[in-house]
């Protein structure tokens, strides 16, 4: 288990010094996204604006709609690696 944790911790660093977001950040996002109904538009454009504003990238509403629309419509992939 301690080596998960040192690992965790490891890729945590990599990500905060590539992005300035801590871990904490993180973690609470991952926990209002687990927490909350991923098919509520509300919801989704609050955690679009929250990443906009922890990465400071300018989200256009023209954009915001089409992720919104892809999330309610499950068009976005299952697998993660092919959104980059």
């Amino acid at each position: 288990m301690g080596g998960f944790i040192i690992l965790n911790n490891t890729l945590f660093n990599k990500i905060e010094n590539k992005t300035n977001i801590n871990k904490e950040t993180i973690l609470s996002l991952a926990e209002k996204i687990e927490k909350n109904d991923l098919k509520d538009e509300n919801t989704i454009r609050d955690i679009i604006k929250q990443l906009s504003t922890m990465t400071n990238k300018n989200v256009s509403k023209e954009k915001e709609d089409k992720i919104v629309k892809a999330i309610l419509n499950d068009k976005i992939p299952k697998n993660i690696e092919k959104m980059f």
